[in-house]
């Protein structure tokens, strides 16, 4: 159970930082830095995440839904 909370968890933070990134953009600073360092924070996160839930499903942790047929 508490793998799916630090799941949903990064989900959400991921959404949060591209939101972060989308005012920034829109306000029009000078300086792209910030906007680049959310959108990697993103990525990180992203894949962070991805990676999480390729070993919970490698360990058995975590267990696919069975296929239809």
């Amino acid at each position: 159970m508490w793998l799916k909370l630090v799941i949903i968890a990064l989900l959400l933070f991921i959404v949060f930082n591209l939101f972060r990134a989308l005012f920034t953009m829109l306000r029009s600073e000078q300086g792209t830095v910030r906007m680049s360092q959310f959108l990697g924070k993103r990525v990180l996160f992203s894949a962070l995440a991805l990676l999480l839930i390729l070993v919970a499903l490698a360990t058995g942790v975590l267990t696919p839904n069975p296929r239809p047929y």
